[in-house]
């Protein structure tokens, strides 16, 4: 199976619209832990089939200090302990959110949240769904595909991100 060609790019088609995504993106991520972003962008990434995204997220992840094991065991959270009940509780929830036609954002999930965050919080992490869903989708949709050294010459601190083995 051949990778298809990117079709468009966002980012020339319309420019403003894809600045003001970047100002959200920013707003967004100075309201939630760093390691806990990463991570939420990864499982709806993964659940969205999004490569684009989960190359940029694992990179931006393993930069900021996360743990590769738990990137490894993020598809399987659920069934492994390396995951804290916060961070377990968000993670439903943005599995729940992705997966919003299948779950209809359940109470059971959104009580799970109430037990770990405030109303503010569960506010910020809901705006984190709905940013990673809108990115995936236009990434996908554009079969954007990531590059790494490109990324790194836009965010040169992302060069200490180990390369895979």
């Amino acid at each position: 199976m051949t990778v298809e060609a990117p079709r468009m790019d966002i980012t020339k088609i319309a420019p403003a619209v894809y600045k003001h995504l970047i100002g959200i993106e920013q707003e967004i991520a100075a309201h939630i832990e760093p390691k806990l972003y990463h991570l939420l962008k990864i499982r709806a990434s993964q659940i969205n089939g999004c490569a684009f995204c989960l190359g940029m997220h694992t990179d931006e992840a393993l930069r900021d200090g996360e743990n590769p094991e738990r990137l490894m065991l993020l598809d399987a959270w659920a069934e492994s302990s390396a995951f804290s009940d916060k961070e377990r509780a968000a993670l439903a929830w943005i599995e729940e959110l992705t997966l919003i036609a299948d779950s209809g954002a359940s109470r059971e999930a959104f009580d799970g949240l109430k037990t770990q965050f405030s109303e503010e919080e569960v506010g910020w992490l809901t705006l984190v769904a709905a940013q990673i869903n809108t990115w995936n989708r236009i990434a996908i949709s554009s079969r954007a595909q990531y590059d790494r050294k490109l990324f790194q010459q836009r965010y040169p601190e992302a060069a200490k991100t180990p390369e895979p083995a």
